[in-house]
């Protein structure tokens, strides 16, 4: 029986690394070139603008940004959308499909933290630290009654809600959660990822907790990282 190509994928994916059927090969081939990962992962918790990508992608340049963008448009990954008035601006979005992509994000990051290379104390976004509390929380570890913790991040703000059962995570105003925490991803994670004191984190004013001191204890032992590779 002879395959047929039922697809055009040459012409949409424009220059070709592998001439591989294997779906890993193809899976490169749209989401392998450099940035367009992390933009998946920045677009995980919602629509965001040209200039939301960038602030949290330092080191990408903006023509560079662009061309990513419309090449996982192309693919079907990610589309554009305008919001109503009275906002009115353009704002790109993952596909459904493109949401799928979680587990490729979550599996990636929990093998990559294995390696003695990898350095909690680099900058990071928002929504990657957002993501690796998806990916590293430990239902073991995560006893008692369900509770909601706010984040702000400057203009950035997440809603958590976890419990025994996993962790919810989205994007929106803290109203109403038992604690809100203000700081910025880099401090965060040096409390949570690099055995950081908490107290150590307040004093200097990186982070500031606005109500059940003791929640965010309880949440902070929630994100063991694996095991180091020998």
């Amino acid at each position: 029986m002879k395959l047929k190509k039922i697809t055009p994928t040459k012409n949409i994916l424009g220059r070709r690394w592998y001439d591989d059927a294997c779906g890993t090969a193809l899976a490169l081939e749209l989401i392998g070139e450099r940035w367009s990962l992390l933009i998946v992962r920045e677009l995980m918790f919602g629509g965001r603008r040209f200039s939301d990508l960038r602030s949290g992608m330092p080191g990408v340049s903006a023509n560079t940004l662009a061309q990513r963008l419309e090449r996982l448009e192309r693919v079907g990954i990610v589309q554009r959308r305008r919001l109503a008035p009275p906002a009115s601006v353009q704002i790109y979005e993952l596909t459904p499909w493109g949401y799928q992509a979680e587990i490729i994000l979550q599996e990636l990051g929990r093998w990559a933290t294995r390696s003695a290379l990898h350095d909690p104390t680099l900058p990071l976004s928002a929504a990657s630290i957002m993501m690796s509390f998806r990916t590293m929380f430990s239902r073991e570890r995560a006893k008692g009654e369900g509770a909601s913790l706010g984040f702000r991040f400057g203009e950035d703000a997440f809603v958590v809600d976890f419990d025994s059962g996993g962790i919810r995570i989205r994007r929106g105003e803290p109203e109403g959660c038992a604690l809100v925490v203000s700081t910025n991803p880099i401090s965060l994670a040096s409390v949570v990822y690099g055995e950081r004191p908490v107290s150590d984190a307040e004093a200097s004013g990186e982070l500031r907790l606005t109500g059940d001191h003791f929640l965010f204890d309880r949440f902070v032992r929630c994100f063991p990282l694996p095991e180091k590779i020998a």
